[in-house]
């Protein structure tokens, strides 16, 4: 395979922003902001490391939105007051430098908050507590949450908006709205987490009236070239083996409606990292491309996606325009450049993440075995 031939390196656009190539760095969470959600230099240095390697769009960590109920973890980073929006700002001028699209996720956590003691949920079902994949999360049990109330909504719109527009101060690109992994939009698709028999239960039309209040609201104060793309998957953090139930029929019903959100991009994630298994369909087609059939706007594939077998296969057969990496990327902040230039590419150690999830343990990693990491 000739690098230089890989569609991988074809340059892409979502609405008018030109993209280099195709590859994207998912959002991972590492909870190495301060106590205060103000983001660090050595975050900074993180996701400059990505830009500078080579990644032609580069998507944070969810963000939190809002001061009430959306935080989900301690050391979690937030946008919502200026002292956060002051920290982003230094990281998003380093990793500008770069030619990379820098996206900042957003996202509130629902039910699924283990930093707070009281939380909200589209309907008091306590969620399962099966070990989610960030072990510092494990410390405590999911509360019981207090059914959202249209007030509580209204809130919920105010924290996005208001994000989303210190996103823009900041300097990023855009932000993805995070419906996926069991957090908060995405316990409203789930029939399992939201009973609810107002406008905002039921039918999936109702599933997704609240993210789409949200798109609308900061489209309505956002420049038109700032990009709003949203995240879904069946899969959840605490729930890895979550599937819909009428599977690519459910995929069919749910992205119709996406389409008339009228999102810039859909990134689909693959929670449990395999993309055959999290979003093929028997009947040949995928979560990926019925998003891209009915939306039709780019769509980014993710599970797996550093086999470049598989990556590009998904590119050249209609299932996705970008591909989104993980844990390779850690591995590899260069990874794209290695790819084009052919370098070898360090295989991903579970070490790197445990025993915790942070920047700073996946530094000490890199210490031990003598090498310095993001040199």
């Amino acid at each position: 395979m000739k690098a230089q031939k890989s569609p991988l390196f074809n340059p892409v656009y979502i609405k008018d922003r030109r993209l280099p190539n195709r590859f994207a760095v998912a959002p991972m969470t590492r909870v190495s902001a301060d106590a205060a959600g103000v983001p660090t230099s050595q975050m900074r240095d993180y996701y400059a490391a990505f830009a500078k390697g080579g990644f032609g769009m580069i998507i944070t960590e969810g963000t939190y939105t809002d001061n009430l109920y959306s935080q989900a973890s301690a050391n979690q980073p937030g946008l919502t007051d200026t002292a956060q929006l002051a920290g982003w700002k230094n990281v998003v001028q380093k990793v500008k430098r770069s030619d990379t699209v820098f996206i900042s996720q957003l996202m509130h956590a629902g039910a699924l908050s283990r930093f707070l003691e009281n939380t909200i949920a589209p309907s008091a079902v306590l969620p399962l507590d099966s070990l989610p994949t960030e072990s510092e999360m494990r410390e405590k049990p999911y509360p019981m949450p207090r059914e959202m109330d249209f007030e509580d909504m209204e809130k919920i719109r105010e924290g996005f908006v208001k994000a989303a527009l210190l996103a823009q101060e900041a300097g990023f690109d855009g932000v993805e709205l995070h419906a996926a992994n069991g957090y908060l939009f995405d316990q409203f698709i789930t029939p399992e987490t939201n009973q609810r028999a107002d406008n905002y239960g039921g039918p999936v039309e109702n599933q997704l009236r609240l993210l789409a209040e949200v798109f609308n609201a900061i489209k309505k104060v956002v420049k038109p070239d700032f990009l709003i793309g949203i995240r879904f998957s069946e899969g959840k953090v605490n729930d890895l083996a979550y599937r819909w139930e009428g599977g690519a029929e459910t995929a069919r019903a749910i992205y119709r409606e996406v389409a008339k959100i009228k999102p810039d991009y859909i990134h689909i994630a693959a929670e449990g990292g395999k993309w055959a298994r999290e979003c093929l369909f028997p009947d040949g087609s995928s979560s990926n491309s019925i998003a891209r059939e009915l939306a039709g706007v780019p769509v980014i594939a993710n599970g797996g996606m550093h086999d470049q077998d598989l990556a590009q296969k998904l590119l050249s057969t209609g299932h996705a325009d970008l591909i989104s990496i993980g844990r390779a990327a850690i591995a590899n902040p260069d990874f794209p450049n290695k790819i084009l230039t052919a370098q070898e590419v360090v295989p991903f150690d579970p070490g790197m993440i445990t025993p915790e999830i942070t920047l700073a343990n996946t530094r000490e990693y890199w210490a031990q075995i003598g090498q310095e990491w993001l040199s």
